[in-house]
């Protein structure tokens, strides 16, 4: 049956005299099936027999946001178990894992989001702690950047051969690359198919929560399995959830990928780490850690040609690159095939970007997370602590790269930052400096449209003829770009209900 949605204030292009992609006020549009149909002004609807008709009652509608990098079972793990992200001291989270131990009766705890730089004791819990906090049990708490984890002896004592690898700290905190592998793959072993299930149905549930109708998840060997990702695919094809587009980043992992239905052998495929790790690969040392420039994971040959075998066989390629030595890294490899060899695969993250003209050159589309730089940027924040005040304010230059022409898709990365579309259009539209960030509307075509063309899909966008995708949005006054006002301090928008393809994913007081 055709609906009829009425007295909206639709965030849409009616006809040439409304073509600014603003909003229209007063305005409606039939869904017919997955379909939108018809788009136009309230006063010219003219239903047909049969339709159903609806009044949003002034309710915003736009685009539904894609979130184009998540990690799903690990942050939905976060919402049935343990979280330390709210944490504001070591005390505070050894009294979680406690209270979780308890909880658990014996079963491991998985969680994380710990960040021991905003902690007044300055370091994470040692194994000692968290074997007595879990009373001896199996835990892994992943660091909030999810390159680094504190482990409990047992954890340690599960995995043959830990001693031995490059970065084995003996007090638990695995921070180099080879080592917290290791151990990150034997707590994602120990988890149970149901386990899995009900963490990424919560997660799935949370994201349509927040008007979210796509997520781009990116598996991989070392993040979590193939099961893992096949059982994620399978659960958003069988339930009204967000859709998933799945990345498998694998070297040369083209077989799996296709395997698996992934749309690329693509994105956390670790060029090098993280900042918050000392693992970000950088040309110069880090200012608190002159001993070390990050990690380089691969010769830049094979970086060529994995986009290479990708591009043969149809699929996307894509690499994690934080750090500018990371970065450079990527760009030779791709330029090694020609020019505009990108043109189609993705980069993830690329925070420090130091020749955006270059990146805007290869094609590549750069897939990147602005709230990093509210929780982290500024010139007393943890990227300055980092690497100084100069070379903190260089991350993240969101708006140098779309002048540039670089295509830009936005996520959370979640469990690594919370998720929340509207706050990371306001990160990127007001950051810390200025001079870094877009305006309002170009975050929010990032956040949506960018999302699909990042996946090499068309979307994000409501005419007629395209999918029933749609988020409504309980909020206030619209600006005259026809955003609400996002400026810091200002109340983001309630997500009041998303429909993905004309069926409701999230409709708590049935609006839709």
């Amino acid at each position: 049956m055709p609906t009829l949605y009425r007295n909206a204030r639709l965030d849409a292009r009616l006809d040439a005299r409304l073509d600014d992609g603003r909003t229209t006020s007063a305005a409606a549009f039939v869904v017919d099936g997955p379909t939108l149909t018809w788009l136009g002004r309230d006063a010219d609807a003219a239903p047909g027999a049969g339709t159903r008709s609806v009044d949003l009652g002034g309710a915003y509608v736009t685009p539904a946001f894609v979130d184009a990098h998540v990690h799903a079972t690990a942050t939905g793990l976060g919402l049935t178990g343990l979280d330390l992200r709210a944490t504001s001291s070591l005390a505070e989270a050894l009294a979680a894992i406690e209270r979780a131990a308890r909880a658990a009766r014996g079963r491991p705890i998985l969680g994380g989001g710990w960040d021991e730089s905003r902690w007044p004791e300055r370091r994470p819990p040692t194994a000692a702690e968290l074997d007595r906090a879990a009373y001896g049990g199996a835990v892994y708490l992943a660091r909030v950047d999810v390159h680094s984890a504190v482990v409990s002896s047992s954890v340690m004592a599960s995995v043959p051969g830990l001693a031995g690898l490059a970065g084995y700290d003996p007090n638990g905190w695995q921070h180099e690359p080879q080592a917290h592998d290791a151990v990150r793959v034997a707590a994602l072993e120990a988890l149970t198919t149901g386990q899995r299930r009900a963490a990424q149905r919560a997660f799935l549930a949370e994201m349509a929560a927040l008007g979210v109708a796509s997520v781009h998840e990116m598996g991989g060997p070392i993040i979590s399995s193939p099961d893992d990702l096949a059982e994620l695919l399978e659960l958003a094809r069988a339930e009204p959830l967000p859709e998933v587009i799945g990345y498998w980043g694998e070297l040369h992992g083209i077989a799996t990928a296709r395997e698996l239905g992934a749309v690329g052998a693509a994105g956390d495929l670790f060029v090098d780490g993280s900042l918050g790790s000392h693992t970000a690969a950088l040309t110069v040392p880090y200012r608190d850690r002159p001993d070390t420039t990050g990690v380089l994971r691969f010769d830049t040959a094979e970086l060529t040609q994995h986009v290479r075998a990708c591009a043969d066989a149809g699929l996307q390629a894509g690499f994690h690159a934080i750090g500018d030595a990371a970065v450079d890294q990527l760009l030779d490899a791709v330029e090694a095939i020609g020019p505009g060899a990108g043109a189609g695969h993705r980069i993830e993250h690329a925070e420090y970007v130091r020749d955006p003209a270059r990146l805007a050159a290869s094609g590549l589309a750069a897939s990147m997370q602005p709230v990093f730089d509210a929780l982290w940027g500024g010139t007393d924040g943890l990227y300055a602590e980092r690497l100084g005040r100069d070379r903190a304010l260089a991350l993240n230059r969101m708006g140098e790269l779309a002048a540039a022409g670089v295509p830009l898709a936005f996520g959370s990365d979640t469990p690594v930052t919370e998720a929340g579309p509207w706050a990371a259009v306001r990160a990127a539209a007001y950051p810390h400096d200025p001079g870094a960030g877009v305006s309002p509307r170009v975050a929010f075509a990032a956040h949506t449209a960018g999302g699909w063309s990042a996946a090499r899909r068309d979307g994000g966008r409501l005419v007629a003829g395209a999918p029933a995708t749609f988020t409504v949005w309980g909020t206030g006054q619209l600006g005259a770009d026809g955003l609400p006002d996002l400026r810091p301090g200002r109340e983001l928008p309630e997500c009041l209900a998303t429909v993905r393809d004309g069926t409701a994913i999230f409709d708590p007081h049935s609006l839709v």
